[in-house]
């Protein structure tokens, strides 16, 4: 019988496995462009792709000065691709701490308790083998009419370009010139932020190695600007193919949540507290006084129903933290099952009661000694 559980056990491990391959293979072939994501535009070279698995924010403001830390995950087969964000005022860029974005999980990770369970579930003995769960850049070109070149730098392996525009045409015509291929659809989208006189950081992303690709977590970009409100640009992310994810970590004086979904899911909170004395990366964008931070996560399903950047308001300062609840079978001792002993148990003292309702009875039917039943 151990044998035949054993050979289940084995084939049902291999499908599993075989399973998985699959869906990585289907995933690689799968991979669509994405022509935008979160704050800004993804923009990949022609004929390439280039999918953002996810993007990750962090944003620091103090009231007249917000900071926002980026980073990306990508997968595909890009060797270059460009990236845009519209900001409210003039930007300072520089690369970001990589070290940010661990410290920020580490805070916001969520609350871990067992919650356990009398009955044995599907993971538990007998129903398992054992007890337990079983568990430096070119000069640019010349800006031409309606595209200012406010500086341009090179990063890491990043190109950025710090531009003006009064024209949606004229910004696409200087990427355009500039090498980087802009989806024409670009070019009506962001005229919202022409109309209010917003400026924009072009980025063009190439890997300092030759004829490498842009694959898995990039450096991540650092871009400051003055506002005087909490703001986080989002309209450009309308023109995805693929239903996006945003990653949103607020340092700031109170919890900050958006004023409203702008077209996605509704926001989700996973973390709200205080910090009180910041360390590492996380005082090197906050600073080293208390600040209280905010988590938050969103999708949207349907990139073109965003309507509107995010703008983010002061609520009550209400702590929450996410608590993740691991199932396990109630035991004690050595890992015996307190069903076990209880059934167990019960079985015993009904034995016992048997034999001693039986013992009685035999007393109750012997003769008593010197009496003689009658004839």
């Amino acid at each position: 019988m151990s044998r035949v559980v054993s050979s289940r056990l084995v084939i049902s491990r291999v499908v599993t496995i075989v399973i998985a391959l699959l869906a990585l293979q289907l995933g690689g072939q799968l991979v669509a462009p994405a022509y935008a994501c979160g704050c800004g535009a993804m923009i990949p070279d022609k004929a390439e792709r280039i999918g953002v698995d996810r993007e990750e924010s962090a944003v620091h403001w103090d009231g007249g000065t917000e900071t926002v830390v980026m980073r990306f995950r990508v997968h595909g087969n890009a060797r270059r691709a460009a990236w845009i964000m519209p900001v409210p005022a003039r930007a300072d860029v520089s690369l970001g701490d990589p070290a940010l974005f661990d410290a920020l999980d580490r805070l916001t990770e969520p609350e871990q308790r067992d919650r356990f369970h009398f009955w044995p579930r599907g993971g538990d003995w007998p129903f398992s083998d054992a007890y337990g769960d079983g568990a430096g850049a070119a000069a640019p070109p010349g800006a031409g009419a309606g595209v200012g070149v406010v500086g341009r730098e090179r990063l890491g392996p990043f190109d950025v370009a710090r531009l003006t525009a009064t024209d949606p045409d004229a910004l696409g015509d200087w990427l355009r010139a500039n090498g980087f291929e802009l989806p024409e659809r670009l070019t009506g989208a962001l005229r919202p932020y022409v109309d209010r006189k917003w400026e924009y950081v072009a980025v063009r992303l190439a890997p300092e190695e030759k004829d490498a690709v842009l694959y898995g977590e990039l450096t991540p970009l650092r871009i400051a600007f003055a506002s005087p409100e909490l703001v986080y640009p989002m309209r450009l992310s309308r023109l995805a193919k693929n239903a996006q994810t945003l990653g949103l970590h607020i340092l700031a004086d109170h919890r900050m949540e958006p004023r409203s979904p702008i077209g996605g899911d509704s926001p989700e909170v996973t973390f709200a507290g205080r910090i009180d004395t910041p360390e590492g990366a996380v005082a090197g964008l906050a600073g080293s006084g208390p600040t209280y931070l905010t988590a938050l996560e969103q999708r949207f399903p349907r990139p073109e129903r965003i309507d509107d950047d995010h703008h983010l308001r002061a609520v009550a300062d209400t702590p929450y933290r996410e608590v993740v609840y691991t199932e396990r079978l109630l035991t004690f001792g050595d890992g015996i099952p307190v069903w076990l002993a209880t059934v167990g148990g019960g079985a015993l003292l009904a034995t016992a009661a048997t034999l001693l309702a039986v013992r009685a009875s035999r007393r109750r039917s012997d003769p008593i000694p010197g009496v003689r039943s009658p004839a």
